[in-house]
C-alpha cells in the first residue's frame, strides 16, 4: 500500500528539453525575482540625479558669482548669472558623454556581460564626479560632467538590458518600469538637496549635492557584485551550464527542475533561430529593411520612440525649471521645481499597475493626448496675460498635471519596449542605440533651450511650450503606426509577435508555438508537464 502511494508521486528524472506548451516557457514569479530586477533597476538613481541636481546648482547664487560674470541688479537680484553658453554647455555636455557611453556601453556588455560592464560604469561615473567636487570654474566642472556621462551612459543602457532579460514576462513592464522610478527619486532627492544646500555662501552649497552621487555608484556596483548575469547573455557565449545556474537564482527554484531546463531550452532555441537569419555586428543592426520583424525597422523605433520621449519637452522642466520659474517672476523657483520633482515620484507608481493591466500602446497614446492639451493651456494663457498671477497660476497647476502624465506613461513605457522589441542576437546593441538616441536628443534640447527661453536671447517665455505641444502630436502618430503591444510576452514570443502580425493589431495576437518546438527540442517535454501537474494535484 505504502509502497503504491509512493510510486503515484514519483516525478520522472527531467530532461533538459523545452517545450511545446506556450503556458510553459518561463518559470514561476519568486520573491527573489522582484527584489533582484528590483534592485538591478537601482540604476535610474544615477541618470535621475545627475540630470537633476545641475538646475538647482545653476541658480545658486554661490554658483552664478563664483563662475558667472556680473550684471546689474535689475537683470538678477544677486547681481550675476551664467552666461546663456555656459548654461548650455554645463547641462549637455553630460548628455554628451552618456550618448557615446551608452554606445560603447552595449559593446562592451556584450564583450564581458552586463554586470561588468555596470559595475565599469560606476567607476567611471565615480571619477567624474570626484572632478566635479572639486571644480573651481565652469571648465573644470564640464570636464567631470563629461566624464561622468560616459558612466551614465554605460549604466542606463546596460541596466535595462540587463532587468529586461531577467525578468519574468508577466511583471517585466513592471519591473523595469521600477528603473524610470529610481530616475523620479533621484531627480527628486537632487531638488530637495538644491533646496537644502542654495544658502550656503561658500563651495559646500554644490559640492555636497555633487559628491552624495558617490553613493549612488558604489550601492550599485557593490550590490550587482552579488548578483546573477543575465542567463540571455550567458546562452549567447555558449555557457549553458552557466546559464542554468543564473537562471536557477533569478527564478528561485532548483537548477533541475523542469521549469528552469524548459526556460533555458526556449532561450536557446530562439537564440538558435536567430542565428540562422541573423548575425551579431553592429552591421547587422541595419539588417531586414522595414519589414515587421526586420532589424532595421526595430532600431529605427526604437531610436525614434527615445527621441520622441525627449521631445515631450520634460527634461526642459527638469534642467531649467528652477532658472525658468525664476524669469518668471516667481520667488519660490526652488519650491516650485521640488514640488514638480515629488508629483514626478507619485505619479510614476501608477505605471506599476498600468503598464501591465491596459498594456504599453495604450500609455503612449493617452499620454500623449493628456500632455498635449496641458501644454497648449500653459502656452494660450501664459501668452494672453503674460506675467499675471493667474498666468503662474495656470502655470503650476498645468505643468504639474503634464509632469504626472509624462511619470505614468511615456517615462516608464519607452524604457519598458525598448528592452522588449530586440532580438537575443543584437539586443545589446539595439538596446545601446535607443538609448544613446534618448542622450542625443537628451543633449539637443539641453543646448538649444538656453537660447529660446533666456532673456536676452528667444525670450519666448510660456511661449516654448507651443513647441513642446506640437511634437506631442508626432508622439502621438508614431506610437499609433509603430509601436507593437508586448504586454504578457517573453522576449521570445516578442520575435515572434513580430514576424506575425503589426503594432496596430497587435495587441489581439496570441502565442501559438514555441522556438523548442520549431527547433525539435522539445520532445517528450509534454508528457514530464502533464506528470508534474498530476504530481502538484
Amino acid at each position: 500500500m505504502g509502497k503504491e502511494e509512493s510510486q503515484e508521486v514519483e516525478v520522472p528524472a527531467p530532461l533538459p528539453v523545452g517545450t511545446s506548451d506556450v503556458e510553459h516557457t518561463e518559470a514561476r514569479i519568486s520573491i527573489r525575482a522582484y527584489l533582484i530586477c528590483g534592485f538591478g533597476s537601482f540604476g535610474g538613481m544615477l541618470f535621475g540625479y545627475d540630470s537633476g541636481y545641475i538646475s538647482g546648482v545653476l541658480a545658486m547664487a554661490y554658483v552664478k558669482e563664483h563662475m558667472g560674470h556680473k550684471v546689474p541688479l535689475s537683470v538678477d537680484d544677486t547681481g550675476y548669472v551664467l552666461k546663456s553658453s555656459q548654461k548650455s554647455l554645463i547641462t549637455s555636455i553630460l548628455s554628451a558623454g552618456t550618448f557615446f557611453g551608452a554606445l560603447l556601453g552595449g559593446e562592451v556588455a556584450e564583450r564581458i556581460g552586463r554586470r561588468v560592464t555596470v559595475m565599469l560604469s560606476c567607476l567611471l561615473y565615480s571619477v567624474g564626479v570626484a572632478i566635479q567636487v572639486a571644480a573651481t570654474n565652469v571648465n573644470t566642472l564640464v570636464v567631470g560632467r563629461l566624464i561622468a556621462g560616459f558612466g551614465v551612459g554605460g549604466v542606463s543602457a546596460t541596466v535595462i538590458l540587463y532587468v529586461s532579460e531577467i525578468s519574468p514576462k508577466r511583471v517585466r513592464g513592471l519591473l523595469v518600469s521600477l528603473y524610470q522610478f529610481a530616475v523620479t527619486i533621484g531627480l527628486l532627492l537632487a531638488s530637495g538637496l538644491d533646496q537644502a544646500t542654495q544658502g550656503r555662501n561658500n563651495a559646500s552649497a554644490y559640492r555636497i549635492p555633487i559628491s552624495i552621487q558617490f553613493i549612488w555608484a558604489f550601492v550599485l556596483a557593490a550590490g550587482l557584485f552579488f548578483l546573477p548575469e543575465s542567463p540571455r547573455y550567458l546562452v549567447k557565449r555558449g555557457r549553458d551550464e552557466d546559464a542554468i545556474r543564473a537562471l536557477s537564482s533569478v527564478r528561485g527554484a532548483p537548477e533541475d527542475s523542469l521549469e528552469i531546463k524548459a526556460e533555458l531550452a526556449e532561450i536557446r532555441a530562439n537564440f538558435e533561430y536567430e542565428k540562422q537569419v541573423a548575425s551579431t555586428s553592429w552591421k547587422d543592426c541595419l539588417s531586414g529593411g522595414w519589414a515587421p520583424r526586420g532589424n532595421f525597422r526595430r532600431v529605427v523605433t526604437g531610436a525614434a520612440l527615445q527621441m520622441f520621449q525627449q521631445l515631450t519637452g520634460v527634461n526642459f522642466i527638469f534642467y531649467y525649471g528652477t532658472t525658468f520659474f525664476q524669469q518668471a517672476g516667481m520667488s519660490n523657483s526652488f519650491l516650485m521645481s521640488t514640488i514638480m520633482n515629488i508629483v514626478n515620484v507619485c505619479a510614476t507608481p501608477f505605471s506599476f499597475w498600468a503598464i501591465e493591466k491596459l498594456g504599453r500602446r495604450p500609455l503612449l497614446l493617452w499620454g500623449a493626448c493628456v500632455m498635449c492639451v496641458c501644454e497648449f493651456i500653459v502656452a494660450i494663457v501664459g501668452t494672453a496675460d503674460e506675467g499675471s498671477q493667474a498666468a503662474n497660476v495656470c502655470l503650476i497647476v498645468f505643468t504639474c498635471v503634464y509632469i504626472a502624465a509624462f511619470a505614468a506613461t511615456w517615462g516608464p513605457a519607452a524604457w519598458v519596449i525598448v528592452g522588449e522589441l530586440f532580438p537575443l542576437p543584437i539586443r545589446a546593441k539595439g538596446v545601446a542605440i535607443s538609448t544613446a538616441s534618448n542622450w542625443l536628443w537628451n543633449c539637443i534640447i539641453a543646448v538649444v533651450t538656453p537660447y529660446m527661453v533666456d532673456s536676452d536671447k528667444g525670450n519666448m517665455g510660456s511661449k516654448v511650450f507651443f513647441v513642446w505641444g506640437a511634437c506631442l502630436f508626432f508622439c502621438y502618430a508614431f506610437a499609433y503606426f509603430n509601436i507593437p503591444e508586448t504586454k504578457g510576452l517573453s522576449l521570445e514570443q516578442v520575435d515572434k509577435m513580430l514576424e506575425e502580425t503589426v503594432p496596430r493589431t497587435s495587441g489581439k495576437w496570441r502565442p501559438h508555438d514555441t522556438f523548442a518546438h520549431e527547433m525539435g527540442l522539445d520532445k517528450s517535454a509534454a508528457t514530464q508537464l502533464e506528470d508534474i501537474e498530476k504530481v502538484n494535484v
